[in-house]
């Protein structure tokens, strides 16, 4: 069998890894801060990352949280407010590992139907109008995963008055705002919302996306007294985060270092998503989608009655790999799936497209 192609998996090619720079910065960490960098530190994280995000986010320090990785502060935030049989919202689709983490809670998941201009609103003043009352929603307003859509500034300003108006908290999940390629950059919700101590909304975001996975680097923003008690839920959890890789991305960042990796990433990206549609469009055009324009993924419909579970055998024996879109729904999505473009690199992508055609004509 050939070499696989994955479409599988949400993680950068190595080809666009600053590996250079990473270097340079953890020679930085340990030349400038060897005490900070080799220590415990507190749970809050490494102080002078946690002060550059700060600064970027318009908050005070004691509104951030830094993590090891994004998951963990989603972990952390799910544990403070997710309760076992009470409600909680997300979209349809959502990233599956979001779905195992709130199941395995005992939340009750209510998914609201994502369009392409994010979260359907309408639908979900239905449901609160019915009596559900979620204690949180979970939203991905930037090219989500799994879908690649972008929630509108309409409907963001629409989220933030239902969530006013119901009393639950936004948790606005955001790894990929930085990755966008084309159009213009949208206000977060955080910041239509006057920022971090409303109490409406708790953003997060992580490094993986714009430095590399590798470094497990993510954190939260929010309301003091929400992030004071997460801190000791991390105390109890990890004692501190690791500092040798929130040191290295600290001296990464301010060197500049974090801009020249997003504007390599997003370059390269939006040269993969061309590639994609149009091997798509030339190979597969029953297949429909949404040309993203940012982040790391496309979801794909097939006509109905297409079995996505075959069409992952059919691939798999031709060597190219995704993910079948059931894995991000509870019910439904039998004929979609999420092609990840982040870790396939440009020579790749005609030639797995011409595979997963292949696999398809197969069925």
């Amino acid at each position: 069998m050939a070499d696989t192609i994955s479409f599988a998996r949400g993680a950068p090619s190595l080809d666009i890894v600053d590996i250079e720079g990473l270097k340079a910065a953890a020679a930085q960490a340990f030349t400038e801060d060897p005490a900070g960098t080799t220590g415990y530190g507190t749970s809050i994280g490494y102080v002078p990352l946690r002060a550059w995000i700060a600064e970027r986010h318009g908050v005070a320090p004691e509104n951030v949280l830094v993590t090891n990785g994004s998951m963990q502060a989603d972990a952390f935030l799910f544990d403070e407010l997710v309760e076992s049989g009470k409600p909680v919202i997300v979209e349809k689709p959502t990233y599956d590992r979001t779905l195992l983490s709130l199941k395995g809670r005992g939340a009750e998941v209510h998914m609201v139907s994502l369009q392409p201009d994010g979260i359907d609103t309408d639908e979900l003043a239905q449901l609160l109008e019915s009596g559900v009352r979620p204690t949180l929603a979970h939203i991905i307003p930037n090219f989500q995963n799994p879908a690649g859509y972008t929630l509108s500034l309409a409907k963001r300003q629409a989220l933030l008055a239902l969530a006013k108006q119901y009393g639950f908290t936004i948790f606005e999940d955001d790894p990929y705002v930085a990755i966008r390629f084309r159009g213009e950059s949208l206000e977060t919700m955080l910041d239509l919302d006057g920022g971090a101590d409303t109490q409406n909304v708790v953003y997060a975001s992580s490094f993986s996306k714009t430095v590399c996975p590798g470094i497990r680097v993510g954190y939260l923003v929010g309301p003091k007294d929400v992030i004071a008690a997460i801190a000791k839920r991390a105390t109890n959890t990890y004692i501190s985060p690791n500092q040798v890789a929130q040191s290295i991305v600290h001296k990464f960042c301010v060197s500049g270092g974090l801009d020249r990796s997003i504007a390599t990433v997003k370059a390269a990206l939006e040269e993969r998503v061309d590639l994609l549609t149009a091997a798509l469009a030339r190979e597969l055009p029953e297949a429909e989608f949404v040309a993203p324009d940012g982040g790391y993924f496309m979801w794909v419909s097939l006509p109905e009655g297409t079995d996505v579970d075959r069409l992952f055998d059919a691939a798999n024996e031709r060597g190219v790999a995704f993910v079948k879109g059931t894995d991000f729904l509870l019910e439904g999505g039998q004929n979609t799936l999420r092609l990840a473009y982040s870790g396939v690199t440009a020579d790749q992508i005609d030639e797995g497209i011409k595979r997963l055609a292949d696999a398809y004509r197969s069925l």
